[in-house]
């Protein structure tokens, strides 16, 4: 049964703690340039959710992929900027939307992209800088140049969920404290630039002390700059660990309730006393860490060697102890957990990237899905390559069939 308007409201009145977004953020028009196996990809939508279904190796992830860089952050791959490249002649178009001269080294990939939000509709372009000698990435704003990718948040918020996330509960900890500040960022926009500004100083310190002979004072100027931020970074994933688990708690559906805890020294220290306190044990960890440091590269203490703590809330399990599908619909719970709260706190939900997920849920949970993205008005983009499974959305999403990078028909 397709949902329809009736059984749209119907459905988020029933839903125990959801919150509507006030205005949907939707991708209208999307334009791929160059892009792995799209040498040039054109797609209209008219806001609803959108179905990508084909053969694996169609280029469903890929276009996902592309997605996730209209948001700040590495993409959904964390690919080298170069890696992900066409290896053949494309058109410009959506190049020119992000610089008005072609690139002397040939055409970097691009996307570009049109959203509308509750001001109306804005252009998004973003791709490889192809005129210059180290791998970096443009972004531009309807036509402006804005500093990095961290200054999308403001405007855009994209969360994903893809098979190479069925080992993150397993993964190391790195995996998982990028993921938890994915999430974090789609609620606290600023959070996306401090981690970025912290990570510059991260790799301007680990430089210095590689070299050596730096100022002594420099070095604790730097070390404070980063004790300062990093303990913002830390405040905002204890809150927005909190938030999520509060929100799983509410019931999504039929998922289970999850409850998540950022894990770290510098969690530790905000636990235990002030923020002005954790600062100063970071500063100082830094400072007695130099020797080791320098010997070894990074930083011993900080931010940046956190972990994601989830547990299965009803089963008092740790995730890793649960079973692959439990792990699955324990992610989901998560996701549409933040996908909730940033509906309730920022006016509309995020774009939803869902890769291959339905191919691992049952009935009940597919159709728990598809009900939560409804209730959301979310614009969720979903892939597979059974059709079949996507049957209940069939009058609330456009269906597009990818083969072999490019549209086959769309409905």
């Amino acid at each position: 049964m397709a949902l329809n308007a009736v059984s749209l409201a119907q459905t988020h009145e029933a839903l125990p703690g959801a919150h509507g977004a006030q205005t949907a953020l939707t991708v209208t028009g999307l334009c791929l340039t160059a892009y792995r196996n799209y040498p040039s990809l054109r797609i209209k939508t008219d806001g609803r959710p959108v179905v990508l279904t084909g053969a694996n190796g169609a280029g469903k992830t890929n276009l996902l992929e592309a997605l996730s860089y209209l948001g700040p952050g590495r993409g959904l791959r964390g690919a080298r900027l170069a890696d992900v490249d066409h290896r053949g002649i494309a058109n410009q178009e959506s190049q020119r939307a992000i610089a008005p001269q072609d690139s002397p080294s040939g055409t970097p990939w691009a996307v570009a992209a049109t959203l509308t939000a509750a001001a109306g509709p804005f252009n998004i372009g973003t791709g490889r800088d192809g005129a210059s000698q180290t791998a970096r990435r443009i972004v531009r704003i309807d036509g402006r140049p804005v500093a990095g990718p961290a200054a999308l948040a403001e405007q855009v918020s994209v969360l994903w969920l893809t098979p190479a996330q069925d080992r993150l509960f397993f993964d190391r900890p790195n995996a998982r404290r990028r993921y938890l500040d994915k999430l974090v960022a789609a609620l606290v926009p600023g959070h996306a630039r401090r981690l970025s500004e912290y990570e510059r100083s991260l790799r301007e310190r680990a430089r210095l002390l590689k070299d050596g002979g730096a100022d002594p004072d420099w070095l604790s100027a730097l070390e404070h700059t980063m004790a300062e931020t990093g303990i913002a970074i830390a405040a905002e994933r204890r809150q927005g660990a909190a938030n999520l688990s509060h929100a799983a708690a509410e019931g999504i559906g039929p998922f289970p309730a999850a409850r998540v805890r950022a894990a770290g020294d510098a969690e530790d220290w905000l636990a235990e006393g002030p923020a002005l306190a954790a600062e100063e044990r970071l500063a100082a960890a830094l400072k007695s860490g130099r020797p080791r440091d320098a010997e070894l590269g990074g930083a011993s203490a900080g931010p940046h060697r956190s972990d994601m703590v989830v547990e299965h809330t009803a089963r008092a399990l740790p995730a890793a102890e649960l079973s692959t599908g439990e792990q699955k619909t324990l992610l989901l719970s998560i996701v549409l957990a933040a996908a909730r709260l940033q509906a309730a706190t920022r006016g509309f939900a995020p774009l939803l990237l869902l890769d291959e997920v339905t191919a691992h849920l049952d009935s009940v949970h597919r159709n728990g899905l598809f009900t939560e993205i409804a209730a959301l008005g979310a614009q969720a983009w979903l892939t597979g390559t059974d059709p079949g499974l996507f049957t209940p959305l069939a009058q609330d999403a456009c269906f597009f069939t990818l083969v072999d990078g490019r549209i086959d028909n769309l409905t």
